[in-house]
This record gives C-alpha cells, sequence and structure tokens, in this order.
C-alpha cells in the first residue's frame, strides 16, 4: 500500500529523531566508485595542549561553503581566556561542529601547522592511504554535503552541533588514489585561474591610482599615526575635534597639490547639493527612485532605478539626469558607492538623505566624469574619513570636505581622455570578476558532475 503523506523508517535504521534524516536527505551519490565510511579513513586526534602566558599560538578560522582554513590570528597565551585547548597540524581535517552544516570542513595548512583549536573545532588524522584529504574538503563543501550534515546536527538554531558519530558513519564515493588526482586537478586548475585573476583584482585599487595620479603629477601624503608621546596643535588651526582630524587637516589642504597643472577649489567649479526642483511635473508623473543598495561600491554605478513618483519624494534627496551622487555616511563613504546618474525617468530622480549631489556647471571647467574618478579613489576617500562627524555608526561627511577639495584642471580634452583610460580599466575590472565566479562554479560543478548523480 502506498501512502503519500504517511512515512515509514526502520527503527533498526533509526539514527537520530531529525525529520530531515527521517525523510531522506536528498543525496544521489554517483554508483561510479566504492562507498566508504568517513570513520575508516579519519581519526579524531585530541592532542591537548596547556596554554602558557609567555608562549605565541596561532589560531586558525574556517570559512563556510569550502571556503577554506586561513591563519586567524597570533597571540600570547596570555590573551587566551581557554587555557585547555588542542593542537592541530598541517595535513590534519579540520571542521567546525557549529558550522559544519555550513560547510566549515577544511584541510590544515602549512602556515597553521602547531596552532590551536578549543572544544568547537575537531581535527581528525586522515589515512591518506585511502583518500586525499583535500578531496575529502571539496566533497564536504559542496551543498548536497551541508544537507547531510544537518540531518546529524543537534540542538538549539544557533548551538546545532554536528554529531560526531552521526558524521564518522556517513558513506561516500571513494574513486581510487589516481583517480582522486585526476579529480583534484581538474578542480584546481580552474580554481588556480580563478585565484590568480581574483590577486589581480586584489591590485585594482592601487593601479587604478597610480594611473590617475601619476597623469596629474600627485604625489600621496602619508597618512599620520598618533604617536605615543605629547604633541601640540595651534587652537588657530583647530575648527573641530578628533585626533585623526587634527593630526592629518593640514593634509587635505594639500591632498591633491600638482605642479603639473593649476588648481581651483571645487566648491568654484560645480554645484554643490544644489536645489532640485520637480515644479514642472506633476504629482502622479513617474521619476526614478535609487535607494542607497542600488548603488554599487565595486565598480561605482547604478545597479538598478526603483520605480517611484513625484508624490513619494518628499523627505528624500532629489537629483536630475547627469549629476553625480557620492555617499558621505559610514561604510558606504568608504566603500566608494558614487555614481553618474543617466536614463532617470522623466530625467529627475530622488534616493538616500546620505547622498551629496554634485552638479555640473554650464562651461564648466571640469569634466563631471574626471572628478568622480578623483572622488573614488582610496586615498581622497581615506582622507574623508579625518573630516568625519556625528556619532560612532552615523558619521558622515560635511559638504566643506567637498567644497575645500582644490582640485586638479588640466584641460578638457584631457580629463576627457584619462576618464576613459580609468573607464576601461573598471570594465575590465567586471570582466575578470565574473570570470573568477564563472570558473569557481565550473570547478564545482564538474567536481560534482563525478561524485553525485544528474
Amino acid at each position: 500500500m502506498e501512502f503519500q503523506q504517511l512515512h515509514f523508517v526502520s527503527f533498526t535504521n533509526l539514527a537520530n529523531w531529525s525529520a530531515y534524516a527521517l525523510l531522506g536527505k536528498g543525496l544521489s551519490y554517483t554508483d561510479a566508485y566504492p562507498f566508504v565510511k568517513i570513520g575508516s579513513f579519519l581519526k579524531r586526534n585530541k592532542t591537548q595542549v596547556k596554554i602558557q602566558d609567555d608562549i605565541l599560538y596561532k589560531r586558525p578560522t574556517i570559512k563556510m561553503n569550502n571556503g577554506g582554513i586561513l591563519l586567524r590570528d597570533e597571540v600570547l597565551g596570555e590573551e587566551i581566556g581557554t587555557k585547555n585547548q588542542f593542537r592541530i597540524n598541517q595535513a590534519q581535517f579540520l571542521l567546525s561542529k557549529i558550522d559544519a552544516r555550513n560547510g566549515a570542513f577544511g584541510v590544515v595548512p602549512a602556515e597553521l601547522d602547531n596552532g590551536i583549536i578549543t572544544g568547537n573545532f575537531w581535527t581528525f588524522d586522515v589515512d591518506t592511504s585511502l583518500i586525499n584529504p583535500h578531496y575529502l574538503s571539496i566533497l564536504t563543501g559542496t551543498l548536497m554535503f551541508q544537507r547531510l550534515c544537518q540531518s546529524a546536527s543537534v540542538g538549539t538554531t544557533n548551538r546545532n552541533y554536528l554529531q560526531e558519530d552521526l558524521f564518522l558513519d556517513f558513506e561516500i564515493p571513494l574513486p581510487s588514489l589516481s583517480e582522486q588526482e585526476e579529480i583534484l586537478a581538474e578542480y584546481n586548475a580552474k580554481m588556480q585561474e580563478a585565484e590568480r585573476l581574483a590577486d589581480e583584482l586584489e591590485k585594482f585599487t592601487e593601479t587604478y591610482e597610480n594611473i590617475l595620479f601619476d597623469f596629474l603629477g600627485i604625489t600621496k601624503i602619508p597618512v599620520k599615526q598618533a604617536a605615543n608621546s605629547l604633541q601640540f596643535i595651534n587652537l588657530s588651526n583647530t575648527s573641530r575635534w578628533g585626533y585623526q582630524y587634527l593630526l592629518n587637516h593640514e593634509q587635505s589642504k594639500r591632498l591633491l597639490d600638482t605642479k603639473k597643472y593649476p588648481q581651483k577649489f571645487l566648491s568654484s567649479l560645480v554645484f554643490l547639493n544644489p536645489t532640485t526642483s520637480f515644479s514642472k511635473l506633476k504629482k502622479e508623473d513617474k521619476i526614478s527612485f535609487l535607494p542607497m543598495e542600488c548603488v554599487s561600491d565595486l565598480y561605482g554605478e547604478v545597479i538598478e532605478y526603483r520605480d517611484g513618483d513625484v508624490n513619494s519624494s518628499g523627505g528624500y534627496t532629489k537629483f536630475k539626469e547627469g549629476d553625480l551622487l557620492w555617499s558621505k555616511i559610514t561604510p558606504c563613504m568608504q566603500n566608494g558607492k558614487s555614481c553618474i546618474v543617466k536614463n532617470l525617468e522623466c530625467g529627475f530622480g530622488y534616493g538616500s538623505t546620505e547622498y551629496h549631489v554634485i552638479r555640473e556647471k554650464e562651461d564648466s571647467e571640469i569634466h563631471l566624469r574626471f572628478l568622480y574618478h578623483i572622488l573614488r579613489t582610496k586615498y581622497v576617500l581615506t582622507n574623508a574619513t579625518f573630516h568625519f562627524t556625528g556619532s560612532a555608526g552615523q558619521q558622515r561627511v560635511p559638504i566643506e570636505f567637498l567644497a575645500n577639495l582644490n582640485v586638479p584642471l588640466p584641460s578638457i580634452d584631457e580629463q576627457k581622455e584619462i576618464s576613459k583610460e580609468l573607464d576601461k580599466l573598471i570594465a575590465d575590472r567586471k570582466v575578470k570578476q565574473v570570470k573568477v565566479t564563472e570558473l569557481k562554479e565550473q570547478a564545482i560543478k564538474a567536481f560534482e558532475a563525478k561524485i553525485f548523480k544528474n
């Protein structure tokens, strides 16, 4: 007799009371390889360590979703509260019993050899005559295996611990060592190419700034750090408080100094936070709505406009076609959330109150796209933080920072030319970012195609 709602499980197969485990784990492994219990090649290692105050210890962090194991920090024993911990060594298999259901598995790297872990982590010695630990790391990081770990985790939502006996009792398909090596080679080839491109992307900010500042003849002024000694500042130079501001306010005056081009204060070149009137529009007219989350901090562009209308624009920042929006609040400002708005519905829009609006003047001496690139450099954004006002978590850059920025002025044609070069650099970044994602997805899909049924 078949039942659509009732499900029966033999008591002899009842490992725990998890409904997820009882109703099936949704795993469909390939039949191409023999099945072996994880406990046949992993053995728990519980080498204890008594933390000594004067010894420096290495501690790991395990990223979820097969993100790997990294060195979290190195600290003296006197800073460690839990004095009874466990030793880990290179090439052991390590997991977080709390986040195993989120793919927190990995192989201990060389830099964490002789590190320490608390009881919330488990480390295992691996029988490498049966399995390559990196093969196991990739398999356990798949979404399908995470679902299996959810069935073997017990406890409340935020303290849902993997059960060791159930984990070791899991069976997985185990190719021969030579087959494992072939699978890993294909996986690693794609991942290494992704990492190479990711390394190039890491250098983007430096390359971007160097191209712009070399063109303008700007030499960056190092940020002053607080010293462990008395420092004196003339009261007449103190417009407000804040140690970073007091240390670096003189830097702000010379931030974009160059002998190559003339300079002018930004307040004389553009309109800052100009009034935008919707008086020629009807209340029901559709215009563009741009909340902060719809601006990409990575690429400095609009992700999407949302539907809006004049009647709903009250209390928001108003702008019009071609304006430059520059986020003034932390952390959006430091992250580079800024954009030039184009293709606005009816030519107008409104959005977050945390935008500064910059508008080009007629017959302007400055090309707005050129200014956009200057204002997105990490150098300028870092200096802007010294001018923050407001309480922690709600700090903002006042419009005076932009107004008093002394900007270099190449010819308009030169400004447009360097802007095109920087735009190409951003476009190349987008292509590489997409490629990194694609390569990682391809590596995972190719691995899963060999281990799981379609």
